[in-house]
């Protein structure tokens, strides 16, 4: 199966960041996981929250930023990768001057009924 990226509409997710789903289960028909790309604007934070079940990936493809992972924070940059368990809470802060581009892999899928605000 094949997604297009200019297909793709995006939206805006619980935490506050723009999201374009490359393959969700519900729209395109694959099985047990979703792909997304993440658009954080300068200076811009998405809010902090937690998945009761899905497990993250996040790659970073530009800009650069700050993620918070439980009690932890580190600096993120374009080749990076974070593996995010679920419950642990997390969000990303665009430190620079580009668009912060993360991808995102969920599994199970991202849903918004998943998603809870901290």
């Amino acid at each position: 199966m094949l997604t297009r990226y200019r297909n793709q509409a995006a939206f805006e997710t619980k935490d506050g960041s723009e999201i374009r789903e490359l393959m969700h289960p519900g729209v395109h028909g694959n099985a047990a996981q979703s792909l997304a790309e993440a658009r954080i604007a300068p200076g811009q934070t998405t809010a902090l929250h937690w998945h009761r079940k899905s497990e993250e990936l996040y790659h970073v493809t530009a800009g650069q930023g700050l993620m918070t992972l439980g009690n932890e924070r580190f600096e993120i940059l374009p080749g990076d990768t974070v593996a995010i368990a679920p419950g642990t809470p997390h969000c990303a802060q665009n430190t620079g001057s580009e668009t912060l581009v993360i991808l995102c892999c969920c599994s199970p899928p991202y849903s918004h009924e998943d998603t809870e605000l901290l």
